[in-house]
């Protein structure tokens, strides 16, 4: 740790340049536990760029794919329940979700973390979830900045977003070149709301006023809080299985916008998704968001994954095949709709 750093002036502006060194120090175990599972990275963090090794190994047109997000207002949910260490998985899992419905492995991600007062503990426990969430996708964290930033942010308040790089083999991108009519949608459940609509959330729940600790019976004993911080589930690996022995037609990240708007972004022109909802595993936690809010169940398909957080085509012959991939991978996944002939891309009857 650099003990010769220190500014009396800055500090007195409300910028504590050695908070920011401590922070560094706490996060560095947690650092490690991404580089090691990922091969490439080769810096130290500190540095002024975060350094990585491509390995082209079995790649013969290397495209990148990049994604970038950050976990939006579900940050007032960790500020008021004071709890800091899962939003980093939100964080990673936006970006590498995104990352893969392209068919590209992550290799490396950044973050970056804004402060009213970098509190050390508090950023290394930020970074923690940030480094759990690169371990679970397979990923390193190569580099990132944390900002104070007095009097532009609440001093108990932040933001955090983060970036991913991928790579993939050009005769590998997934495009929806070949789906068809007859080809089956398979779905990956979610953990809950994931990263998004949460400005709807804290609406409907008011939950500046609510006992988020409180247990609620709709949600099996659970409180709302914990509940609701429930971190975004991250495919990387269950998908990237899927990919090396099944022919993948598309796939949608169900993020904000819900299934009418992210399910049709994988399909192409004169076919549509047509979704079962009887066959859609909506968690308990959007039945008491409808409930309590007064939503419709269109605005509620429209604004949530409704427990759906990845849709996947496949052909027919191939779903079972698919299913049995998935679920040696963890993941319990089932069958919601096919493609059809359509001038409306989703259909949910």
């Amino acid at each position: 740790m650099n003990t010769q750093s220190r500014s009396d002036s800055y500090a007195a502006a409300g910028v504590d340049i050695t908070a920011g060194y401590r922070a560094v120090e706490l996060m560095k175990q947690h650092i490690a536990r991404t580089v090691a599972g990922s091969r490439g990275a080769c810096s130290d963090v500190g540095g002024f760029g975060g350094l990585f090794e491509l390995d082209l190994t079995g790649i013969t047109r290397p495209v990148l794919v990049s994604g970038t997000d950050g976990v939006g207002t579900k940050l007032k949910l960790a500020f008021l329940m004071d709890k800091h260490d899962t939003v980093g998985i939100d964080c990673v899992a936006m970006c590498v979700n995104d990352i893969i419905c392209c068919g590209a492995k992550p290799l490396f991600f950044l973050d970056y973390i804004a402060c009213g007062k970098n509190i050390p503990e508090r950023i290394a426990d930020i970074v923690k979830g940030v480094c759990d969430g690169c371990v679970m996708a397979g990923t390193a964290l190569i580099g990132g900045e944390t900002a104070e930033m007095p009097g532009f942010y609440p001093v108990d308040e932040y933001d955090l977003a983060g970036y991913s790089t991928g790579v993939v083999d050009k005769s590998r991108i997934i495009d929806n070149k070949t789906m068809q009519p007859g080809d089956v949608i398979l779905a990956l459940p979610s953990s809950g709301v994931h990263s998004n609509g949460f400005s709807l959330v804290r609406k409907v729940f008011d939950v500046e006023h609510a006992d988020l600790k409180a247990p609620v019976a709709a949600l099996g004993g659970r409180s709302l809080g914990e509940t609701l911080l429930t971190p975004t589930r991250i495919y990387v690996k269950p998908v990237l299985a899927l990919l090396d022995e099944v022919q993948v037609k598309g796939i949608s990240h169900i993020t904000g916008g819900g299934f009418y708007e992210n399910i049709p972004r994988s399909i192409p022109d004169g076919l549509g998704a047509r979704v079962r909802r009887a066959s859609v595993r909506v968690l308990p936690i959007f039945d008491l968001i409808a409930k309590v809010g007064q939503i419709s169940e269109r605005d509620m398909f429209n604004t949530f994954n409704m427990g759906v957080g990845m849709s996947i085509v496949v052909a027919a012959e191939d779903a079972q095949k698919a299913l049995d991939i998935l679920h040696a991978q963890g993941e319990d996944a089932y069958i919601i709709g096919d493609i059809v002939e359509s001038e409306e891309k989703i259909t949910i009857c």
